[in-house]
């Protein structure tokens, strides 16, 4: 992240997250700037609209794990807001670090839900720390409205999250679905 766009965001407050509420609606404006290619996030740096790029995706990074909300498990309203900021984007030139941060996530986010204990956000969420080390690999633990949730989320996207797709399948045990009922759980055009 360029030093400008940081200290200028910063010098805004809003984008410190004090909790997991004020953390989504940070990662609202980080959308709003890639929407747009304006706001706190997008300060000092050249920035196209519909377009998410690596400081869009360190943006995110930071504000999912600052320390006001490190130990805590991401929650519905912030893998939401990770979804918008997936869904307006148009063209992507973070070398897939969005999605990793997006997957690792949602994951984190369906883990908590499943009464599954989570790594700290500063180990879920690191881009050097593999999702299998630490997301559930059974859907036995995972709740059913949230893998119905995440399904839904995926549907309509655009930019199809390889990585989330996996963890999902391997989840849901996509072997065990018959075939016809695979595109209702991902949009993959059959």
């Amino acid at each position: 992240m360029s030093a400008s766009s940081l200290k200028a965001a910063q010098s805004s407050g809003v984008l410190e997250p004090s909790c997991r509420d004020t953390a989504a609606h940070a990662l609202t404006i980080v959308r709003d700037g890639v929407i747009t290619g304006e706001g706190p996030t997008t300060k000092g740096r050249v920035h196209f609209s519909r377009e998410l790029d690596a400081d869009d995706a360190a943006w995110c990074a930071r504000i999912l794990t600052a320390s006001a909300v490190e130990h805590q498990p991401v929650s519905r309203a912030e893998a939401e807001a990770l979804f918008e900021i997936g869904a307006a984007a148009t063209e992507r030139s973070d070398d897939g670090r969005f999605d990793d941060l997006l997957a690792k996530a949602v994951a984190h986010h369906a883990a908590s839900e499943a009464g599954l204990p989570v790594p700290p956000r500063t180990v879920a969420l690191s881009p050097d720390i593999a999702i299998e080390s630490w997301a559930p690999a059974h859907a036995a633990a995972v709740n059913t409205e949230v893998l119905e949730w995440i399904a839904r989320k995926m549907r309509g996207q655009r930019n199809g999250n390889r990585t989330l797709m996996a963890m999902i399948a391997s989840l849901v045990g996509a072997a065990a679905l018959p075939l016809s009922q695979l595109p209702y759980v991902f949009d993959i055009g059959m």
